[in-house]
């Protein structure tokens, strides 16, 4: 009867001219051929997976029910891992537990993994748990997960609770608990297991050891991560990698230019995060050529263009003066990340271009890829400030306080609007609004309020500003020459004295001032009055022929600008001596007419340096880049990009 009711269902299946027995027989061909090679459950269930097909593979799960073995689930679960399909690997660990299967420590862990990889880790660790036995790989996965996900002291304490259990760690496992060992605590927690992994004689591995350096780059023991570094039998790209991105986030850049450097010559093999590294590490000595020269590096090797390495490159560009260039990779991503359009907003602002940052920033919103975060607003505002658009800045400002983009200000956002105040003049205001802000003031807004008193000379509130400013931060000697100038502007020479001596008393010393400049792919730095330069002699009588020069085009040295209690003369010396004063004169004498001069300062420029490159852009008829701690001062023709004010 059934076989009867399968051929009359073919039979309306086919054409009705179609003959019964060509119908029987096609009939027969495929009973014969569904009964004699129907296929092996486990071989279709493969064949599902590595075709992508999860939920036919998820159906056949289900058909097979009690059948399921251990190479299934397997199969499985890889499946879910590579996609990251949570609700289906819940329905794979489910069917486990209906089935009452037990799964082997392998599935388990697997199963830790499957739900470290979709952020569960609550779920991750109730499998753990629940494990009768478990192997260092159970432990390291799960240690992995928490470390991953920045779940550091979880990740220590499961880490301190697998030696208890008696389970012997392997690289893996030290290499990936090394990661969660940040902070002061961590470190110190970090310097055991050194010792620990010293004993199982595995600090010579090379995944032990890369984490090892990492963690102490990290803490800012770049000594102890080169000693780390150098004991290493053998290196590959990411122990190479750590350490020269070591050197580069401590502001070590010509320490990781020559150490990438070195490396190179031995064979090292690099990828597109070492290379951004080593921009990291041009962009903080502003070394364009060089970084020219690593770009066309990078176009030759053939790397992959991720976007972190794209950012570098914007970066570096933008703090080497050039962002023409970071410009047009900006505009030839393919895909921008936040990080990406916060590089480019960055560098207008740095530069003082305002207009720019509020077009690009404009830009931003009307795409509506990408949502603007912290940072975004915080280069946003310090554009607006740079670039003497207040109305505008104090407009976007409203616009966070009232949640439009989600981020709410914090004491940094705060410091920008009381810069945009203090650089149009309205320094009452921006007291008012320290006043009334919802965060402790810090050091940074008071010098802010401080720098903008001594420009618009308001001495009353000034004075206030600074004696705050010498309780919070009595160790910094520019608080001292801010303060000492205001006084001196409204001669008040007692007051001047009083805070010249309060610095000796206090024996604050100010950070040596530093600045170079880059000269076919060799940089050139110069210390206050520096005699180490093979060409000094050169400069410093270059130098007096300037200074005579100039004082007769109505160049007037700003000896305010000292604060040592000496005669005049000695002033002056000290003026002539300061870096940015040789690094210009040494460009002067080494570069051909009309070449751009471009000089890098350490800290932030002083007034009377300030004025003395002007008059080198104005008599020399030169293009004068200047980058200090806070900004960049575009010079020509005697008329600096900041208006005077930084």
């Amino acid at each position: 009867m059934k076989l009867l009711q399968k051929i009359k269902c073919l039979f309306h299946c086919y054409p009705r001219k179609a003959s019964f027995s060509f119908l029987f027989n096609s009939y027969t061909t495929r009973q014969l051929t569904l009964t004699t090679f129907q296929p092996d459950p486990r071989i279709l269930l493969a064949t599902l997976c590595s075709n992508g097909q999860l939920k036919e593979a998820l159906l056949e799960m289900a058909v097979q029910g009690l059948e399921m073995k251990f190479e299934s689930y397997n199969m499985l679960l890889n499946a879910c891992i590579n996609r990251r399909a949570f609700r289906e690997g819940q329905r794979v660990h489910a069917h486990m537990i209906k089935t009452r299967y037990l799964p082997p420590v392998f599935l388990r862990t697997r199963l830790i993994i499957f739900y470290g990889k979709c952020d569960c880790l609550r779920d991750a660790r109730h499998v753990l748990d629940e494990m009768t036995e478990r192997n260092v790989v159970s432990w390291t996965a799960m240690i992995s997960a928490y470390s991953q996900r920045g779940f550091a002291s979880e990740a220590l304490d499961l880490f301190a609770q697998m030696l208890r259990s008696d389970t012997e760690p392997n690289e893996f496992t030290f290499a990936t608990v090394l990661s969660s060992c940040t902070g002061a605590f961590g470190f110190e927690l970090g310097r055991q297991i050194h010792s620990i992994i010293i004993k199982r004689m595995l600090d010579t591995h090379i995944y032990v050891g890369s984490s090892l350096l990492d963690m102490y780059a990290k803490a800012g023991r770049i000594h102890e991560a080169r000693m780390v570094f150098e004991c290493l039998p053998e290196r590959d790209v990411v122990s190479c990698t750590a350490i020269i991105s070591g050197y580069a986030q401590l502001g070590l850049d010509a320490e990781a230019l020559e150490l990438f450097r070195r490396l190179n010559l031995e064979g090292m093999s690099s990828n597109y995060v070492t290379y951004a590294s080593v921009l990291t590490a041009l962009s903080g000595l502003a070394a364009l050529d060089l970084g020219k020269q690593v770009h066309n590096h990078v176009l030759r090797c053939k790397l992959p263009f991720y976007v972190v390495l794209q950012n570098s490159l914007i970066d570096m560009y933008s703090k080497c003066g050039n962002l023409i260039y970071s410009r047009r990779i900006f505009d030839n991503m393919p895909e921008r990340t936040v990080m990406s359009w916060n590089a480019m907003l960055v560098g207008y602002s740095k530069h003082g271009m305002g207009r720019e940052v509020v077009e690009l920033y404009r830009l931003m919103r009307h795409e509506n890829k990408v949502k603007p975060d912290s940072v975004t607003l915080l280069g946003v505002l310090s554009g607006c400030s740079h670039g003497g658009m207040e109305d505008v800045g104090l407009e976007i400002f409203d616009e966070m306080v009232n949640g439009k983009d989600g981020v709410k200000p914090d004491i940094e956002h705060y410091g920008c609007v009381v810069d945009l105040f203090g650089r149009a003049g309205r320094v009452e205001e921006a007291f008012e609004f320290i006043k009334k802000m919802p965060f402790e003031p810090t050091a940074a807004l008071w010098g802010s309020l401080l720098g903008a008193c001594r420009v618009h000379s308001k001495i009353d509130i000034g004075e206030y500003v600074g004696r705050c400013l010498l309780e919070i931060e009595p160790e910094n000697a520019g608080n001292y020459v801010i303060l000492s100038n205001l006084y001196a502007s409204a001669g008040r020479w007692e007051d001047v004295r009083m805070v010249r001596n309060l610095m000796m008393e206090k024996a604050v010393k100010k950070e040596p001032g530093r600045s170079w400049i880059e000269l076919d792919q060799t940089l050139h730095s110069f210390h206050a009055n520096d005699r180490s330069h093979p060409k000094r002699e050169e400069v410093f009588v270059k130098l007096k022929e300037l200074s005579i020069k100039f004082k007769e085009a109505g160049y007037v040295l700003d000896l305010s600008c000292v604060l040592h209690d000496v005669d005049e003369e000695q002033k002056e010396k000290i003026l002539l001596s300061h870096s940015e004063k040789l690094a210009l004169t040494f460009g002067l004498i080494s570069t051909s007419d009309g070449v751009p001069l471009r000089v890098i300062k350490n800290l932030r420029i002083c007034v009377d340096c300030h004025n003395f490159a002007k008059f080198v852009s104005k008599i020399y008829k030169r293009e004068v880049c200047l980058r200090d701690k806070n900004r960049f001062h575009h010079i020509s023709k005697g008329v600096c990009s900041c208006g005077d004010y930084w």
